[in-house]
């Protein structure tokens, strides 16, 4: 069993249409790069030097990385990793 990894629908194109892919075991960085290995140019949308970029949001199983260990927060086999784009907008009244 792996890692589960659901992936953003803007960010699809990269997974070759897949809304899930498997990931590895290891810190939240380490499934970053492993990623890109397999989905080349998915990990400069996620991250930027070592760090997951401010507007994405990383859950593991439904828990916000902020708020356990950031990019070193580990993910292990079962774990459902969801990758989120922050959203903004809407009209200024």
């Amino acid at each position: 069993m792996a890692v589960k990894v659901r992936i953003p629908t803007p960010l699809q194109r990269l997974t070759q249409g897949k809304e899930e892919v498997d990931g590895v075991s290891g810190t939240i960085m380490e499934l970053v790069t492993d990623l890109d290995k397999r989905f080349p140019g998915i990990g400069e949308r996620i991250s930027e030097g070592g760090k997951v970029r401010r507007f994405v949001n990383i859950y593991v199983n439904e828990e916000d990385i902020r708020f356990l260990k950031a990019e070193d927060t580990i993910v292990k086999d079962g774990d459902e990793v969801s990758i989120v784009p922050a959203i903004a907008g809407g009209a200024r009244q």
